[in-house]
């Protein structure tokens, strides 16, 4: 069991049999009675976001998910593909279940499946992935004084702002749970 004050952002949590994802929380302390803690969470499952507020010190269980190695290989529609590393098992996911990972999904990307009781809920990403360039505005020599920034069009559909200097082609880092330029890779 994890009380409130355990939380932390990632945790999977089980609140009247369904799995959620702690996006954020936040202790609030009013004027007058007990604190709260006010919860935003994520069904794993279904991909919906809601929000709760709770009594400070109520206690959830902690669902068990599991984490696999597996590699993106192809959409079909509404379902993708994705490939367990270890076992080289094909397991199919639903754009629902996959959410806004899908911006940062190219083919052969690797990632974590999450498993809980043998059935696949969705996958983690990686802190950065790397991207190719699609499209972007040449750049003038002279544009700027100070580094400037620019849109680019990357190969999943995704639209980041990139340094004046990345032209089309080009190999990018972004970080998954920002969606901002790191890097060229």
């Amino acid at each position: 069991m994890i009380d409130t004050g355990d939380l932390r952002k990632g945790m999977t949590i089980e609140v009247d049999g369904v799995l959620y994802q702690v996006l954020d929380f936040q202790h609030i302390k009013l004027g007058r009675g007990s604190a709260q803690v006010r919860l935003k969470l994520k069904d794993i499952r279904a991909g919906h976001i809601i929000e709760r507020s709770v009594q400070a010190g109520t206690r959830f269980s902690r669902a068990r998910v599991e984490r696999q190695p597996a590699q993106y290989l192809y959409a079909d529609g509404d379902l993708h593909y994705f490939m367990n590393t270890e076992t080289y098992d094909q397991i199919t996911l639903n754009t629902e279940q996959l959410g806004d990972a899908l911006q940062y999904l190219a083919e052969n990307a690797t990632c974590q499946l999450l498993t809980h009781e043998d059935q696949p809920v969705g996958i983690e990403l990686p802190a950065a992935v790397e991207l190719k360039v699609t499209h972007t505005d040449p750049w003038v020599r002279g544009d700027t004084a100070q580094g400037g920034t620019k849109p680019a069009s990357l190969e999943t559909g995704m639209t980041v702002q990139v340094p004046l200097f990345i032209s089309t082609g080009d190999v990018v880092k972004v970080d998954t749970r920002s969606s901002e330029y790191l890097g060229k890779a």
